[in-house]
């Protein structure tokens, strides 16, 4: 990863490499941001840079990740009483390899993990140990990068607080994060943070227009929903068939939700309509819970006169946007909202995926008879 590729943080790579022209490189440094914000990508191209000036055939080993000297940690599941990262480092490499921006979600099917918990383990840390107590391969720096060290259960970072405290010399270590939440204060006081913010839309612009040939429309709606994560960004430009298929289904739950109250028959499809979201994997289901919350905002906003900021609108199979957002106002919308993000919980504490959606689906025939 060179500087060059980083999608927009331009202050960022100017405090990383004033940091490295002035020697003023900390041993311990945390990115704090989302994976799409380039928090990785920013680490990537942040340790080249270290291990080129000390050596210039650095560079290459890093962009292929297999540097001797670096070193990364993540997230994984036990298996077989075995919880060290290293037995899928590959897997994990190729992920990077081909998109840096990748996040903990993208992992996950990686792994085909399913309901696995994925973590940073204390035997994890103890491999970290003995692995930099040797002395580094090309005679300079050794650098370790620990992607999501939020996932660090309270034993591992107990253990890795020591680490941080007495570390190797020539070591520098890069604590990837999405939140400081989860990580003990007395890690967060022996770095040096760094905030990465979300990517400004200029630049996620250019970083889409270099990659996909797509209108100016398409590439606004782009935008505006991936919210400055540029993973979500190539995510939304490489599903259109998921988001069609999102469209069509959240236009059959509102056509039934409007029918089933002259005709309660219709009540039947939209158990089936639950049953076949059901059948998808979580992360389908939560990203199609995420584009009915979308779409419910949007409605919101064509109806109280907002239309400069609704940048999509459904109309497929004849469906009428504008008869439609006049049934979406401040007497339902909190409710409607609410009902999908309990969904989005119990999807995540492994409810009956079935139930869970059956029972929205029919929670909506309730709300949107409901008059301003």
């Amino acid at each position: 990863m060179n500087w060059e590729e980083i999608v927009g943080q331009k202050k960022v790579v100017e405090t990383l490499k004033d940091a490295i022209d002035k020697e003023r490189v900390g041993h311990a440094q945390l990115f704090i941001g989302e994976e799409g914000f380039g928090v990785l990508p920013l680490a990537l191209a942040y340790a080249k840079e270290i291990l080129k000036r000390e050596n210039e055939h650095a560079a290459s080993k890093v962009e292929h990740l297999n540097h001797l000297d670096l070193h990364f940690s993540f997230p994984v599941f036990t298996e077989k009483n075995n919880s060290l990262s290293q037995r899928l480092f590959e897997d994990f490499r190729n992920m990077i390899l081909k998109n840096p921006y990748a996040s903990i979600n993208d992992w996950n099917e990686v792994l085909d993990a399913q309901n696995k918990q994925l973590f940073i383990s204390a035997d994890e840390v103890d491999a970290l140990n003995q692995k930099f107590a040797l002395k580094s391969f090309e005679g300079g720096t050794k650098i370790l990068i620990v992607w999501r060290a939020d996932k660090m259960n309270v034993t591992a970072a107990n253990k890795f607080l020591k680490f941080l405290e007495e570390p190797p010399k020539k070591t520098i270590i890069l604590l990837l994060a999405e939140k400081i939440d989860t990580i003990l204060p007395t890690i967060l006081s022996r770095c040096q943070a760094i905030e990465v913010p979300r990517i400004d839309d200029e630049s996620l612009e250019q970083g889409i227009k270099n990659q996909f040939d797509v209108s100016e429309e398409k590439i606004k709606e782009v935008i505006h929903q991936a919210q400055g994560n540029y993973n979500t960004a190539l995510q939304l430009l490489q599903n259109d068939s998921a988001n069609e298929e999102f469209e069509e289904l959240f236009i059959d739950w509102v056509r039934n939700a409007f029918m089933a109250k002259k005709k309660p028959e219709v009540l039947r499809n939209i158990v089936l309509w639950g049953r076949n979201v059901a059948s998808w994997n979580r992360e389908k289901q939560k990203n199609f819970l995420d584009f009915c919350s979308e779409m419910f905002r949007l409605a919101l906003l064509q109806n109280y006169d907002a239309e400069h900021l609704v940048y999509k609108r459904l109309s497929k199979n004849g469906f009428n946007w504008e008869a439609f957002t006049n049934f979406i106002h401040g007497a339902n919308i909190v409710d409607i909202l609410e009902e999908i993000s309990d969904a989005d919980l119990h999807l995540y504490r492994n409810a009956n995926a079935k139930i869970v959606w059956t029972d929205l689906g029919i929670k909506l025939t309730r709300y949107i008879h409901r008059s301003a």
